[in-house]
């Protein structure tokens, strides 16, 4: 996969996870009766939140070959941890939580990609000669 798809992956999985933890208390009664519960459970969350980090990571040190910035990978890390943590304010300010740690990974995704984008749209010193 290129850095640009990986990206792209990165946004949606998160977008998808973030959907996924603010919907559930609204249809977890709903998904008991038709067999499928196990989609509420916490280790289900940790793992797609652990992989929409993982192809986070990839996808932003692809990046940073290319544009040599570090600050993408700190709103990964901190979108993230915040995202992790999302139990900390309890029930009424979870889905801020959420939406705080999830903000911040999808803008980690997309700065990545601008960035990719100005390198990539840079003409070279050959060019000129």
């Amino acid at each position: 996969m290129t850095q640009k798809s990986l990206d792209r992956t990165g946004m949606w999985v998160t977008t998808l996870c973030a959907l996924h933890c603010l919907l559930l208390p609204v249809i977890l009664p709903m998904l008991s009766l038709i067999g499928l519960s196990f989609i509420g459970e916490e280790l289900l969350e940790r793992v797609i939140l652990s992989t929409s980090l993982v192809v986070g990571l990839i996808a932003l040190v692809m990046g940073m070959r290319q544009h040599f910035r570090f600050y993408p990978l700190l709103m990964l890390f901190a979108g993230g941890f915040i995202y992790w943590h999302k139990d900390s304010l309890g029930e009424v300010g979870e889905p801020f939580v959420i939406l705080l740690g999830a903000s911040l990974i999808v803008a980690a995704h997309w700065v990545n990609l601008k960035l990719t984008r100005q390198v990539t749209a840079l003409p070279t010193a050959n060019a000129f000669q």
